[in-house]
């Protein structure tokens, strides 16, 4: 592996970048930014991702160019946080996400989760992966973070992340905790625009940065920049990812993290529209960040690398900058990027598999009510339910095949009934009049307050004299806003691995003891 002192200042300054393609094979595009950028570090999401061999090849060919091209293995990096936001293909271990393995009140939960998960992605070559999230989400309207936040307060996202984290540590992969420093505040998605937390450093010291603390405490070596405005903090009008207060003064040397400092993408809207991603890419650099990420558009990190080394040929930027980002970033891959073959009977392996159930089954939340076991070839028993959307650009790609009213129709053997997102009064009054002839209906709400046609369709069923199992698939805050007599339960999220820990617990065959950790 090439030391700091036998690059180029475009090699150092490539190692500091991570890329992304469109597609499960290496683009031209990519291996020119390779090649001639000398760009040593990838994301993968859903669309690079096929199965588990491909994935296996796929990464070994990045290994490859990044050897071939630049001398150093790279990062191979993914956000493989489980739940809702699941990168891996359907045939490995895909686990539960974090507020629903919060809810089973076992913090070893959390670390096998994360053992499971860094033995399957390193088998594969992934050495990097973005995950856990440690936002508190104490605001019930955060668009984006909500069920991928182990809960409301310091006490659980701390206990549960750090689990978490050494889970994924122990299992021989970069664990980058994330968005510092806090992201749960917030009812605006950074994707698509820039929120604002106006606190002082004092309250967030007080809630928000305690996580944080204490995982630095206790070893992580990435933590993830937020693209937030906080204005009392950082009085110039520029987010976290590019302050220099919040990235160097309060990370680096108030809180003493000495660890990597990686951005969260710069092709977001909160970077890309009010700064520009390239800007936003020096503006990171100059703040302290070690790791910047243009996940999508190889084209976009040609401009950055140019800036970058036209900011250090003008003197706006020292190169002893990019030399102490380069050398954590040398150092850090030296204990976790190799080349070795994939080995994918490790990926989706039986044991896996059946950790991953027990954990997932124990995560079903009775929040309201009681519950009445379902028996099989009921015919008392109607199943209702929308289908999933992407609810957010975090969230993986859908699976417009599956659908929860259908799958627990043919599970148990019942009548089901399929509804729109979000349902009109016509198609309401329909499954209304089609319901009467139940007793029981069990119903899949998937963020019923963004899409109130899912609640009206509730209380129209109540009303009718239905008794209504309420089955929050997203976000649980949806049960809070049912009014009258009704069973709720909180299943987290829209997935196979939901539908199949519910069954269980439907039948009467699991009783359900885990604990929502939200207030509603």
């Amino acid at each position: 592996m090439k030391t700091l002192e036998q690059m180029t200042l475009r090699e150092k300054i490539g190692q500091m970048f991570v890329t992304g393609f469109p597609s499960t094979t290496l683009s031209s595009e990519l291996r020119e930014v390779i090649e001639q950028y000398k760009v040593g570090n990838i994301i993968l999401f859903s669309h690079n991702i096929a199965d588990k061999v491909q994935l296996g090849n796929l990464v070994s060919e990045l290994q490859q160019w990044f050897v071939s091209y630049t001398g150093i293995p790279g990062f191979i990096t993914i956000d493989q946080e489980g739940g809702r936001v699941t990168r891996m293909p359907s045939d490995a271990t895909n686990v539960a996400g974090a507020m629903a393995i919060a809810s089973t009140g076992r913090p070893e939960h959390a670390y096998t989760a994360g053992r499971i998960t860094a033995r399957e992605l390193k088998a594969l070559g992934i050495n990097f992966n973005l995950a856990p999230v440690m936002d508190i989400n104490n605001n019930p309207l955060n668009p984006v973070i909500n069920v991928r936040s182990y809960g409301d307060s310091a006490e659980v996202v701390q206990e549960y992340g750090i689990a978490m984290m050494k889970g994924l540590l122990d299992g021989g992969v970069m664990s980058s905790l994330k968005h510092f420093p806090g992201h749960g505040d917030t009812n605006v998605d950074s994707h698509i625009g820039l929120p604002t937390i106006d606190k002082s450093l004092e309250e967030l010291e007080a809630l928000e940065l305690r996580p944080f603390v204490e995982a630095i405490k206790q070893g992580a070596k990435a933590i993830m920049s937020a693209h937030i405005l906080f204005p009392q903090i950082e009085k110039s009008g520029v987010p976290g990812t590019m302050s220099y207060t919040i990235i160097t003064e309060l990370l680096k040397e108030k809180l003493g993290f000495k660890g990597l400092v990686v951005s969260d993408c710069l092709e977001m809207d909160a970077i890309k529209r009010f700064y520009g991603t390239a800007q936003g890419a020096l503006g990171a650099v100059k703040a302290g960040v070690d790791l910047v990420f243009i996940s999508h558009s190889p084209s976009v990190v040609k401009d950055a690398i140019e800036l970058i080394e036209a900011a250090i040929a003008s003197g706006e930027l020292e190169e002893a900058v990019i030399d102490r980002a380069v050398s954590k970033i040398l150092a850090y891959k030296a204990e976790v990027a190799d080349v070795a073959a994939p080995n994918t009977d490790i990926v989706g392996c039986d044991t896996h598999r059946r950790s991953n159930e027990l954990i997932r089954t124990e995560t079903i939340c009775l929040v309201k009510g009681e519950l009445e076991p379902v028996q099989e070839r009921s015919k008392e028993v109607l199943f209702v339910g929308a289908y999933s959307y992407r609810s957010d650009m975090a969230s993986s790609s859908v699976n417009d095949q599956l659908n929860f009213a259908e799958y627990m129709g043919e599970q148990f053997e019942a009548s089901y009934v399929a509804v729109d997102v979000d349902p009109n009064e016509e198609q309401i009054r329909a499954v209304v009049d089609q319901a009467k002839d139940y007793k029981r209906i069990v119903l899949g709400l998937f963020n019923g307050r963004e899409n109130t046609g899912q609640l009206k369709l509730a209380h129209a069923l109540m009303e009718a004299g239905l008794h209504v199992t309420a089955v929050a698939l997203g976000r649980p805050y949806d049960l809070s806003l049912l009014k009258g007599e009704c069973t709720g339960l909180a299943a987290f999220e829209y997935s196979q691995g939901a539908f199949q820990s519910l069954v269980p617990v439907l039948s009467g065959k699991f009783k359900p003891t885990a604990k929502i950790t939200i207030a509603l």
